[in-house]
């Protein structure tokens, strides 16, 4: 794995994301998420999995600077990559908590709100969100359903509209994230909560997040190509991608 590290529990694992400081997203980190998780869901020995970064970024989202370079077709194959991935997470029969130690905004949020519970990192500069409006990509109607499982129909239309990021009380409030804790205790706090989970009856617990997230995933389009075929086809607009030029020109700059 080059994009991930994974540390093994009693009876979980904790999956760290491991790509940069930030933990961009790139096609070779969705598809290491994407052969993970398909192993931990069919191990029968794991009962449940911890996602979580770095200090100070669970994930800044997609790496744009990667993805401007990529040409129709692999941009075409990532988008349906992430969407499959995204399905994939939602739909993880077994516990599945996000330790988010920093920074979630955009493609790190996707990941985040698949799970079944979000501990983050206090402090007012971390901040966690489906800014996709914002940043011109279009947003799937998948993306759209979850945010509205987890704060309302209300506030996810009008946080998604504006392109919204959410400073961590604000996603408290929201009911975006579950509890804020210091940086240093967010793993602590998910392992706490895992460990909870796995004293009830397997069986029971994977049966009830059947029935909890019922009507969730029957809103969901399960066809990974179609869910994206939008933001694939809008990626390529003269004016989308001039926006992403400028971007990526002055992030390449800052960094120099």
């Amino acid at each position: 794995m080059n994009t991930l590290e994974l540390t093994e529990k009693e009876n979980y694992v904790i999956v760290q994301m491991n790509r940069g400081k930030v933990n961009a997203i790139n096609h070779e980190m969705v598809n290491e998420l994407k052969e993970v998780f398909k192993k931990l869901e069919e191990d029968p020995t794991v009962m449940g999995v911890i996602l979580t970064g770095q200090p100070h970024y669970f994930s800044a989202g997609l790496d744009l600077i990667e993805l401007y370079q990529y040409d129709k077709n692999q941009i075409q194959e990532f988008f349906t990559a992430f969407g499959s991935l995204y399905l994939q997470l939602v739909q993880f029969k077994k516990p599945f908590i996000s330790a988010i130690t920093g920074h979630s905004p955009a493609g790190g949020c996707v990941l985040a709100v698949t799970s079944d519970n979000r501990y983050m990192a206090e402090g007012d500069t971390y901040v966690i969100g489906l800014n996709e409006v914002a940043v011109n990509i279009q947003i799937s109607q998948n993306l759209t359903e979850i945010y509205a499982f987890w704060m309302g129909d209300g506030l996810a239309h009008r946080y998604i509209m504006e392109g919204k990021l959410l400073n961590g009380k604000e996603a408290l409030a929201a009911g975006l994230v579950d509890e804020l804790v210091p940086l240093d205790t967010v793993l602590e706090r998910s392992e706490k909560q895992m460990k909870h989970y796995l004293k009830a009856n397997q069986e029971i617990l994977i049966n009830t997040k059947k029935k909890l997230r019922k009507h969730l995933w029957d809103k969901l389009d399960l066809n990974a190509e179609n869910s994206l075929k939008e933001a694939t086809i809008l990626w390529w607009k003269p004016e989308i991608r001039s926006k992403m030029k400028a971007y990526v020109e002055s992030f390449t700059n800052k960094n120099k």
